[in-house]
């Protein structure tokens, strides 16, 4: 008896077979080829003739652990110093979401519209977990990463505190270097160490946001006292009044702050980077606070006690380095963060343990 055809609606048609996941011929070109790190001479030269991407390479080399490019890095810095020290450097920072890229890239435009050249060390956080980036800030500022007289360099904070990467004071001597007139900095978002970012600008820039209920609640009084300006954006259609509102709730609490010891009156407005309104204040804003602290000496002085806190801090830096580099220092603190994690010994007690075993090797040396 023969079975009958069964027919079905249902068709399983062939596919289309999809392309490799991966680029084989891109692949095979990059076999056997590494990385060439350009010269000191190719560095410093480009670096002079405003090459952005010798400029990038150069933050690069800086930003490596390795010490064999630690060794170049610091002769391209020393280089590129006499150069440094003619730009205005301006910290830009705000809670998450108050608009920091869209106002940079705005702000960028008017500034590069009007002459000047413009460079953005935008500071990504990083991951605990990963460690990783995303390093977004380009696809952020489309239009600004592609002006010829604009600079964006994405770095990680890698888990340094005050939203700013451990190498971002030495970024801004190479991007003077080459040219740059205008150095902002955009800092991770408002927490409790934005010190550090404040310590390597000189003019330090706070975004609000409007309507967001109560307006001080995000913003704390430590870094309303190192503002120079707050700025509530997004102030445009129907945020007008909540604007305005949030302006005044400001101004009402700066008036509890101390007195800036640039003698600085702190100045509250509004701007709104999606319709480029106000960004003009915040330039004369700017410009007026260079020109004010500049002729009462302020300006110059803050700079050297900025390298001067920059020193002490590399201090630390080369010690913890030097310290971490011991094999017997490494061999014990793995043993002693476990007494620690069982609670057999103290943090304290664990910490004068190493640091001695650290003294120890320092004189076998």
């Amino acid at each position: 008896m023969k079975k009958e055809k069964f027919n079905s609606a249902l068709k399983v048609q062939q596919g289309i077979e999809q392309p490799p996941q991966t680029n084989d011929e891109a692949i095979r070109n990059m076999a056997g080829k590494k990385s060439v790190l350009p010269t000191f001479n190719d560095l410093f030269n480009g670096i002079s003739d405003g090459n952005r991407v010798m400029l990038s390479r150069a933050i690069t080399l800086i930003e490596s652990a390795k010490s064999e490019h630690q060794e170049m890095a610091q002769k391209l810095i020393d280089a590129c110093l006499p150069a440094s020290g003619k730009s205005i450097r301006i910290g830009i920072t705000g809670v998450p979401g108050v608009g920091k890229s869209t106002f940079i890239e705005s702000f960028g435009a008017f500034l590069t519209d009007r002459g000047k050249k413009v460079a953005v060390l935008a500071i990504d956080p990083s991951s605990q977990i990963s460690k990783g980036s995303i390093l977004g800030d380009k696809t952020r500022m489309e239009k600004l990463s592609a002006n010829p007289d604009a600079f964006i360099r994405p770095s990680p904070s890698a888990g340094t505190l005050g939203g700013v990467a451990r190498k971002t004071r030495e970024s801004i001597v190479l991007c003077e270097a080459a040219g740059f007139d205008v150095i902002i900095v955009e800092t991770v978002g408002v927490g409790q160490s934005e010190t550090a970012a404040r310590s390597m600008v000189d003019f330090f820039l706070l975004l609000q946001l409007p309507g967001a209920g109560d307006e001080l609640q995000g913003i704390k009084r430590g870094i309303m006292e190192m503002a120079d300006a707050i700025f509530v954006n997004k102030a445009e259609g129907d945020n007008i009044n909540k604007a305005k509102l949030a302006a005044a709730e400001i101004k009402n609490a700066l008036h509890l702050m101390p007195a800036h010891q640039s003698g600085w009156i702190v100045e509250v407005g509004l701007c709104s980077a999606l319709t480029n309104s106000g960004i003009d204040e915040v330039w004369n804003c700017i410009s007026d606070y260079v020109e004010t602290t500049r002729r009462s000496g302020f300006f110059a002085n803050n700079r050297q006690e900025q390298e001067v806190k920059r020193f002490q801090q590399a201090i630390t830096d080369i010690l913890l380095a030097d310290f971490k580099s011991l094999p017997d220092v490494n061999e014990l603190s793995s043993g002693l963060e476990k007494k620690v994690y069982e609670s057999q010994l103290s943090p304290y007690a664990a910490a004068q343990e190493i640091v001695q075993r650290f003294y120890e090797s320092l004189k076998k040396r």
